[in-house]
This record gives C-alpha cells, structure tokens and sequence, in this order.
C-alpha cells in the first residue's frame, strides 16, 4: 500500500513559483490552506457585476477607503485568496510593500456564479477564522446576497440573508448603502 504525502506550500513558496514561471501571471489560481487552487473562470455577467459594484462603492466611499478588484490578500503564511472586491483601509503607499491583511480589510466580497459552494464552504469560513468582520457573498443565480458578520471560532456568528427586495448597508462602512436591485439591473 502507498500513501501519499500533500505538500503544503507557504506564500513565499507561491510567490517563488510565480517568479519561476511554474505559475503564469494570468493563472486563474489561489492559496488556500497551502494548497494552490484553480478558480472559475470570469464569464461577462460575473464581471458586469464587479464592474457595476465597483462604480457604487466608489461613488459612496470617495478616498475614504480603498476598492480593491480581484487581488491577492494574506490571510496567513499558507493562504493568498483573491476576492472579487476588498474595501480596505486607506494607505499612502496603496499596499505596495505587502498584500493586504486581516487587519487591514473593512469589508471582503465574494461574487458567485458557478463557484457558490466553494465559495461559502471554503472561503467563507477562512475569512471568518482570519478575523475579517465582514463579508457578502453574491449569488448571482440566486440574485441575492448573502451578508456575514461577527467572526468568531472559524465562523460567522450572524448571517443575513438579502434579496432584490432588500438593502445592504454594511457594518463596518454604514456610508454604503445601496439597493440589491441595482446590482441585477434585470430583476423585478
């Protein structure tokens, strides 16, 4: 009998696989818990709706914060995941010394097409353990988003969930404010 043995691989290591050309700039992949992991590619919808939320977030936000689009943040030294959107603190250097961390993330967002389990059983829960105080999960089939707070223990505490009926205003920013509706132009 064989057994095999998974390496974990740790941000310096992912960085070095990047800087070796074993990993290509444009590779659709992550680090997640030391293992490097393929995401879904972006369809044009998925990327209509990062568009369109990132046109609202900034009219609300101004330079009170900074709208991060589909980059890398540190949750620890084994995990990289780059979320659809990241309302971060407001830096001079705009994190260009180091990817953002826990303690720098407002608000992180996760947009779902074909992606919704991984994204609510994997990525979710990591968010909660790092201590990031909120998250939305978008699901775009659905046309509904999903809003967490209170981490605590590897989870969120409070869940809400918001439909095209709803508004979201989030916790840490209360500026932002908005309908669902006018992230899903085509609903009722």
């Amino acid at each position: 009998m064989t057994t095999s043995t998974r390496y974990s691989f740790t941000i310096r290591d992912y960085a070095r696989m990047r800087s070796a050309g074993i990993l290509a700039e444009d590779d659709r992949v992550e680090l997640l818990d030391g293992e490097v992991r393929q995401m879904s590619p972006i369809g044009p919808f998925h990327a209509a709706l990062v568009n369109r939320l990132t046109a609202i977030l900034t009219r609300l936000l101004g330079d009170t914060a900074i709208v991060s689009i589909q980059n890398p943040i540190q949750l620890n030294d084994y995990s990289e995941p780059q979320p659809d959107v990241v309302i971060m603190h407001p830096r001079d250097d705009y994190y260009a010394h180091a990817h953002p961390r826990p303690d720098d993330i407002l608000v992180v967002i996760e947009i779902a097409d074909s992606s919704i389990d991984y994204d609510r059983d994997e990525k979710m829960p990591r968010y909660a353990e790092a201590g990031i105080s909120e998250a939305w999960l978008i699901d775009v089939a659905q046309q509904q988003i999903e809003h967490y707070t209170q981490p605590r223990n590897g989870i969120y505490r409070q869940k809400v969930l918001l439909t095209t009926e709803d508004q979201i205003q989030s916790v840490q920013y209360p500026q932002i404010m908005f309908a669902i509706r006018t992230l899903f132009p085509s609903a009722p």
